[in-house]
């Protein structure tokens, strides 16, 4: 079972190769839902999500070395 760390809009955006614009629409229009954090509403998503995702869209799941450069950014 995977850890519960959340990828902020803007990781998740580089991660997945769309703005961040892009998925706020995406979760208006709930066609990709985000998590909200609890103390400050903000949009996160967890690795699950953007796996399930990639899957979707047909592209390759997230590599762990390109997650780990997102986070040092």
């Amino acid at each position: 079972m995977r850890s519960k760390h959340y990828l902020t809009i803007k990781q998740a955006a580089k991660i997945i190769g769309v703005t961040e614009l892009t998925l706020r629409n995406w979760d208006n229009s709930k066609k990709f839902e985000a998590t909200r954090h609890p103390i400050n509403n903000y949009r996160v998503y967890t690795l699950d999500q953007i796996d399930e995702l990639m899957k979707k869209l047909g592209r390759k799941k997230s590599s762990r070395k390109l997650v780990i450069k997102v986070l040092e950014d």
